[in-house]
């Protein structure tokens, strides 16, 4: 084992330096600052060099010249620090403590704060406490993180939608619908901040090309306080949702308590066109889509406590609970002859009802082995149950044929269990960190889908178009990765091993698909920083995209009587290659990124002329490639007045094999803009407008070709009464831009649908914050025995 680490790491041997003088700075909470720039004068006040804190806000000061010098640091959050310093007397290290500063601006009192983008060596931070978006909810967050985009409210970072959702390095088991449901329920005022990690290092499990961390606030009050908030959101129709949190911290207990409540009307609109070459038919279908949602639910409880210095534990539980979602879609379709003259139609109503059930508990342990290393051991288990009913009846008027009606009701339930177990070891030092573990998951799914038809007046059980899916995956995985920061380099490099065991069992037809493999997972990481404060990193990590359980059941999940979902029991995971070149400079971020795709699973439609059928079928195409370059910069205009500007230019290409047998190449260069700016209006920071416009040039997924959008928001926050009472007003996709076309076009396939999810609002939120609001100084914990000895 030891050999294999000196070989991930071989590199950093080449770059020893001699040292001289070592420092550490950190903060009056004894919180380590990384990225502080520190500027070296000499006695004629003349800068001879800049350093810059590690992750660990270590830095080295050697090759100085002058035997007397003055150290200087200038940040935005701390005062000025000045220290003059004998080299030939300091013999001892260095430990320098920065404090906040309040600064007066005219009639505007800021506090300085971080940066809103950090760079690290694996990852992108986004700092949400200093943004002012941060009275949003975590879905509408997400959309505005730097390198995140969205399109039909799917997350993508750099074009990929392979996206794993972790909060608190937890992952988050929902995708598509309910995962936005979740986030949408997670307040902004819960989060500290949002980590876009282009590259996941080995802890993470190799699932998804990149992962979005939510970083929720630690709770560092003592005593109780509370927070009561709602919020009204007004689109097409009424949307609000109120709800309470709840805090307690006393000595070596901490609490934390939230329920919400939310209520409303979802509405979406959208049109299909087929165009069928072969008889020279046009099929118009129109479907406006109301659903009401009188209940939706969402409670989390967290405790911690340290039973000593050394231990530390703590009990997580989130739920998610939605009675009843119901809606009766109206769709009237248009079948066009060749002179676009409507010769038939027919209408279909779709009365539904859904309901969904998540449950997710997590048990963590922390232990203290030495000054240098810790055990964590984490616990997981997650359940999601869902219900779906619908029952749809078709109104029939083609030409030459008698009126008709049609009629089937659909009931789908699907339930999903999760359960896994991980032990992690770290330990570090200044220059050295490790990191190691293991990790074991189960994956238990059970889908039945029961379809029934109208025959001679009677509902009739249709077993041929009725299905069961049952589903098991084993996970085991072994991970290890090392790093070493020795000043201006800093190096990190990991290997993951998974073995995954899975089985699927289809009743209609009856199939039984096993696989069994090994992967390999290596990570790689490099980052150099000059005496300037120019920072170059490269890395290099392998992924792997696993269908969602649901994308693997092949039973058909009727829209209409001529349109169906169906998923592929057959789906390959996917394979993932990420490339990234880094450069920061003064809060200036750019990424130069590569990114290759081995059997990439999406999904794609296509038309049957035989009978008439529009199809959306999630399977794998053949290969997917794409380059580009990313842009961040925050630009401080003046002190209450600041710019932040995230720029994305990407050429992606997917190649398919069509239904005809022939393999396509779909390409186009992309383009994501995303432009806001904000201002602090009054004193203290307590009045602050953002106003921000982001563009979607064309895209493709697939098949898919997608048409360019854009929208424009504003958003203001008050705070008022001794900021206990806290206000904000955002109005979202201001000009209505927001609509797309999704079209497939090749071979004998021509279809588009036209698509709006009702995304002009205004958003009205109230927050209330009572009991103890202040930092009290927190007792100190017993030590352990076994702390004596480190």
């Amino acid at each position: 084992m030891y050999k294999f680490f000196l070989f991930l790491c071989f590199p950093i041997f080449m770059f020893s330096q001699k040292q001289k003088i070592e420092g550490t700075v950190s903060n009056a909470q004894n919180e380590k600052l990384s990225l502080v720039s520190i500027e070296v004068y000499n006695s004629q006040n003349i800068l001879l060099k800049t350093l810059m804190t590690n992750d660990n806000g270590v830095f080295t000061l050697e090759g100085i010249p002058e035997n007397s010098v003055k150290l200087v640091i200038k940040d935005l959050e701390y005062s000025k620090f000045e220290k003059d310093l004998d080299l030939e007397q300091q013999n001892q290290p260095l430990l320098i403590v920065l404090k906040k500063d309040i600064q007066d601006i005219q009639e505007v009192v800021m506090t300085k704060q971080k940066p809103l983008v950090k760079r690290k060596i694996d990852r992108l931070e986004f700092n949400v406490e200093n943004s002012n978006i941060s009275s949003l909810n975590a879905w509408e967050i997400l959309k505005k993180t730097p390198g995140v985009t969205s399109s039909n409210d799917v997350l993508a970072i750099k074009g990929s939608q392979s996206i794993l959702v972790t909060i608190n390095d937890k992952k988050v088991m929902l995708t598509g619908d309910e995962l936005k449901n979740l986030l949408e329920n997670t307040q902004g005022g819960d989060m500290k901040s949002v980590e876009v990690i282009t590259n996941p290092p080995a802890k993470y499990e190799a699932s998804g090309s990149a992962v979005l961390n939510i970083v929720l606030k630690k709770n560092k009050i003592e005593g109780y306080r509370g927070v009561l908030s709602s919020k009204y959101v007004q689109s097409q129709y009424a949307k609000g949702v109120a709800g309470i949190s709840q805090y307690y911290k006393k000595d070596k207990l901490s609490v934390m308590g939230s329920y919400y409540r939310g209520t409303g009307t979802y509405y979406r609109e959208g049109t299909d066109y087929v165009n069928y070459i072969e008889d020279q038919q046009r099929w118009v279908s129109t479907m406006n889509r109301k659903d009401q949602n009188k209940s939706q639910n969402t409670l989390n409880f967290n405790v911690e406590y340290e039973i000593d210095s050394l231990t530390n534990v703590s009990l997580n539980y989130s739920g998610s609970f939605n009675p009843k979602s119901f809606g009766t879609y109206n769709v009237p379709t248009l079948i066009c002859n060749s002179q676009d003259v409507v010769e038939s139609n027919y209408t279909t109503i779709n009365d539904h009802n859904s309901r969904s059930i998540n449950n997710t508990v997590s048990f963590q342990a922390d232990r203290k082995l030495n000054k240098k290393s810790k055990l964590t051991w984490t616990n997981y288990f997650a359940g999601n149950n869902n219900q779906k009913y619908q029952n749809v009846l078709t109104y029939l008027d083609f030409v030459n044929q008698s009126p008709k009606e049609n009629n089937f009701v659909t009931n789908n339930k699907s339930d999903v269990q999760l359960y896994s177990t991980q032990f992690d070891y770290q330990w570090k030092n200044d220059k050295w960190e490790l990191e190691s573990g293991s990790k074991y998951s189960f994956v238990k799914t059970n889908s039945q889908l029961d379809f029934s038809d109208n025959e001679n007046g009677q509902l009739q059980y249709r077993a041929d178009k009725s299905n069961v899916f049952d589903y098991k995956e084993h996970n085991f995985a072994l991970y290890s990765s090392l790093s070493y920061n020795p000043g201006k380099w800093n190096f990190k490099a990991g290997l993951r091993a998974e073995k995954t065991d899975l089985e699927g069992i289809v009743s209609e037809p009856y199939e039984v698909n096993e696989n069994n493999y090994w992967k390999l997972f290596p990570t790689l990481y490099a980052q150099y920083t000059t005496e300037g404060n120019h920072q170059f990193g490269l890395s290099y990590g392998k992924r792997i995209s696993r269908p969602s359980y649901s994308w693997l059941n092949p039973a058909k999940s009727y829209y209409n009587l001529f349109s169906y979902f169906q998923g592929d029991p057959k789906l390959k995971a996917t394979i993932i290659h990420n490339l990234n070149f880094t450069y920061t400079w003064k809060e200036w971020n750019l990424d130069f990124y590569y990114r290759k795709e081995i059997s990439p699973s999406m999904e794609i439609s296509y038309q049957d002329p035989s009978n008439n059928n529009l199809i959306y079928h999630y399977t794998n195409i053949e290969k997917g490639q794409a380059y580009g370059l990313s842009v961040y910069k925050n630009f401080q205009i003046k002190p209450w007045w600041s710019l932040s500007v995230s720029e994305n230019i990407e050429h992606n290409e997917n190649y398919f094999i069509g239904v005809d047998d022939l393999l396509y190449k779909n390409k186009v260069w992309n383009w994501v803009s995303d432009v806001s700016t904000s201002f602090t209006l009054q004193k203290s920071s307590d009045w602050k407008l953002e106003v921000g416009h982001r563009y979607n040039s064309p895209s493709i997924q697939g098949t898919f070709r997608i048409s360019s959008s854009s929208a424009t928001y504003l958003v203001m926050n008050k705070k008022f009464f001794n900021k206990k009472l806290e206000g904000s007003l955002m109005f979202n996709d201001i000009f209505k831009t927001s609509k797309e076309k999704i079209s497939t076009k090749y071979g004998n396939q021509d279809n588009y649908f036209l698509d709006y999810r009702d995304t002009q609002n205004f958003i009205i939120s109230l927050k209330f914050n009572f009991g103890n609001q202040a930092v009290k100084n927190v007792k100190a914990i017993k030590k352990a025995d076994e702390q004596d000895r480190m």
